[in-house]
């Protein structure tokens, strides 16, 4: 089964959705499962995972009545307030929920660099384990120091980097992140996301020779067991075709076995968020 590991739904509102400026104009709307299935079945891609795009507890709910809705959408990462005192209660409620595979905050647009070690949120992330849920790290190239830190003091819980932790493709910058990149990989508990690749490069003129060196560094650094493609749909819109984002994928792993495939494109997605 072949599993897009990262997209979003949303009902778009302005405010709210503040993040999708003019520039992203061709996002300013609406996007359901009818606007993705067609994509996903013309791609070859079987099953998805449906994201949060917005910290609510109306997004979760959104995105599991999606899901209960429409098969193809396998599992749902929501949001939750990890700082919540009664965290313990609320993720036990969610448990029931056999679609809500784990959560995900926005650590990229938080003021503070080291949100992610505020102790009320590790408390939260320390509840995650506990209730069988999976973690999706959203962050900038700034911040992998301190995602080491974070991911050091919980060895058991499965995260997942989402989008390769947004590096600098456009202005060519590699060096300090690759470096960081490296000593992440480290934590055997960490996978990666090879998702939101081109829109973290130029979106007019973005090429796969620009992008093919930051595949090496995260597919050398996390191997073949630890990697999951995911479109970061509708997102990547503003700068390509779904086709597009698959292909640079398909090219990077034309020459693996079957097997490696397999995992990259569906398996390793599968066995994180229990599919």
């Amino acid at each position: 089964m072949i599993i897009d590991s990262h997209q979003h739904f949303w009902t778009f509102d302005p405010i709210r959705d503040s993040w999708i400026n003019e520039e992203m104009s061709v996002i300013q709307r609406n996007f359901y499962p009818e606007d993705l299935k067609p994509v996903l079945q013309q791609n070859g891609v079987d099953a998805c995972v449906a994201v949060q795009a917005d910290q609510s507890l109306t997004e979760t709910k959104f995105l599991l009545d999606l899901a209960a809705k429409n098969d193809f959408i396998k599992a749902v990462v929501g949001w939750i307030d990890l700082q919540a005192e009664n965290i313990e209660d609320q993720l036990a409620e969610w448990q029931s929920e056999k679609k809500l595979a784990g959560f995900r905050h926005i650590l990229q647009g938080e003021p503070e660099l080291e949100y992610m070690l505020r102790p009320n949120f590790m408390r939260g992330i320390s509840a995650l384990l506990k209730h069988n849920f999976t973690y999706d790290i959203l962050i900038f190239p700034k911040h992998l120091p301190v995602a080491q830190q974070f991911v050091k003091h919980f060895p058991d819980q499965a995260f997942v980097l989402d989008h390769l932790a947004k590096p600098y493709i456009k202005a060519g910058m590699i060096d300090e992140w690759k470096r960081d990149i490296e000593v992440l990989a480290k934590f055997e508990n960490v996978m990666c996301k090879v998702s939101g690749i081109i829109t973290e490069a130029d979106w007019k003129n973005w090429t796969y020779e620009q992008i093919e060196p930051y595949l090496e560094v995260v597919f050398e650094a996390f191997g073949i067991d630890r990697i999951m493609y995911g479109s970061d749909w509708p997102v990547c819109l503003v700068a390509g075709e779904y086709a597009q984002v698959k292909g640079i994928v398909e090219k990077y792993t034309q020459n693996f076995s079957e097997m490696e495939k397999a995992k990259i494109f569906g398996g390793n997605a599968a066995k994180f968020y229990k599919i």
